[in-house]
């Protein structure tokens, strides 16, 4: 990779030359190369990224032209990256990330032949409540550094492992410190303290929990699961994080059939995760919920954010992701990165093990990941690398995005800037 420096103006501003295959995510950016496509491919591209948005994307050859309109000067700096892919930074909408503890022992057990349950989440709970604060904060900010140097640039991550008061309210507050996509996912399972009254902890949950909670979180999230919370205490946990001004998201339909699907379409949840098991209705009511507008004529949808990790880790049957598609439903992928189920916090893996395994394109498998992520967050500013968005982007190691499936398990993240920062830089 190939640098220039300039003498800046007040704005830092950066040009990437060079780029051999731009996805852009915008079907409608100068020099796509097909009308239909809305990842938005350019061939042979320019970058431009004024201050923390992109100010201007097309053909190299129209760029001089394009950096006057937009930045009215030369940029402070022109960075070649020599033939290389470009894609937008990885928008992950899932994922546990404040917690202590390893279940090495119940993955290997699992490989052996056990079959995965929601119960071992109390092994992870009993770790963290019994953590410092500075010992949770450096496993926080060490996975999100794995993160980052993987090409994710916006992460959601949930509390869950506490399940007091005091504990949920140290998850939430240390994840706000790294994210502003913060879930309360308090009713994650009933803890062994309340076991005998499961009916009793929905109510801490929807009561001190929840007002000690909602002011460091964007979300409130429940497991609608068998072995966790039934569909009528989802419910009351989702109106209550509702109406308490949270967003909602639903884990559900992980380890079998069930209503968790259909309740978060009727709540209007953001995006609904696993959906590993669905009926022909779940998958209608999916794909219906783009069809109907919620807010005053912009579509808003549940988005069905799968979770390939698990299945991964776990050794269940993947989700039929090209079922859903096909249906009119919109797909995410993320990495449910946590300690039991999905110990990941890699995207271009979740990448490979869709386009393997699920039925996905490499072109809608790395849609999903950022364009996918970005609307089961409802944020229309990542995800994509139009003029206007925010300057998270990617480079590839490699001559297309395609590498991202063809090449698993390598690191393939030659450098990625977010919000206009170069934060991974490849090697001088």
């Amino acid at each position: 990779m190939r640098e220039v420096e300039h003498p800046g103006g007040s704005h830092p501003a950066t040009l990437i030359l060079g780029i051999g295959e731009l996805t852009t995510n915008a079907y409608e950016a100068v020099g796509v190369d097909a009308v239909d496509d809305p990842t938005g491919v350019i061939r042979d591209a320019a970058l431009l990224l004024d201050g923390g948005r992109v100010a201007w994307a097309g053909p190299e050859s129209a760029c001089a032209a394009g950096v006057e309109q937009a930045l009215g000067r030369a940029p402070d700096r022109v960075v070649g990256v020599e033939g290389r892919a470009v894609v937008p930074g990885f928008v992950d909408s899932h994922s546990h990330l404040v917690f202590a503890g390893d279940r090495s022992s119940e993955f290997e057990a699992r490989m052996a032949g056990r079959p995965y349950a929601a119960g071992g989440i109390r092994t992870t709970v009993a770790a963290t409540r019994s953590a410092s604060d500075d010992e949770l904060r450096a496993t926080l900010r060490r996975h999100v550094d794995q993160a980052l140097a993987q090409g994710t640039t916006t992460l959601e991550t949930k509390s869950g492992y506490g399940l007091t008061v005091a504990d949920e309210e140290r998850a939430v507050r240390l994840a706000r410190e790294v994210t502003d996509e913060v879930t309360f996912l308090g009713a994650h399972v009933v803890p062994p303290e309340h076991s005998r009254d499961p009916d009793g902890y929905v109510d801490l949950v929807v009561g001190d929990m929840l007002a000690a909670c909602a002011p460091y979180a964007r979300w409130v999230d429940v497991f609608c699961e068998t072995g966790a919370f039934t569909p009528e205490q989802s419910r009351r946990v989702l109106e209550a994080g509702a109406a308490a001004g949270l967003g909602v998201r639903v884990h559900a339909n992980q380890l079998g059939p069930g209503e968790g699907v259909r309740l978060a379409v009727d709540l209007g949840a953001a995006a609904v995760d696993h959906c590993t098991f669905l009926s022909d209705d779940d998958v209608a009511a999916l794909a219906g919920s783009w069809s109907a507008s919620r807010s005053g004529g912009e579509a808003h949808g549940t988005v069905a954010t799968l979770l390939p990790g698990v299945e991964f880790s776990t050794r269940q049957p993947y989700p039929d992701a090209r079922r859903l598609l096909d249906a009119g439903a919109v797909v995410a992928l993320a990495s449910d990165c946590n300690p039991g189920s999905s110990y990941t916090s890699s995207m271009p893996l979740m990448v490979a093990l869709a386009v393997r395994e699920m039925g996905m394109t490499v072109a809608e498998a790395v849609w999903a990941a950022t364009t996918g992520g970005a609307r089961a967050l409802r944020r229309d500013d990542v995800g994509h690398l139009a003029p206007g968005a925010r300057a998270d982007v990617v480079v590839l190691d490699a001559p297309s995005r395609t590498h991202l499936a063809y090449r698993p398990g390598v690191p393939l993240v030659h450098a990625v800037w977010k919000n206009g920062r170069e934060e991974v830089h490849p090697p001088r």
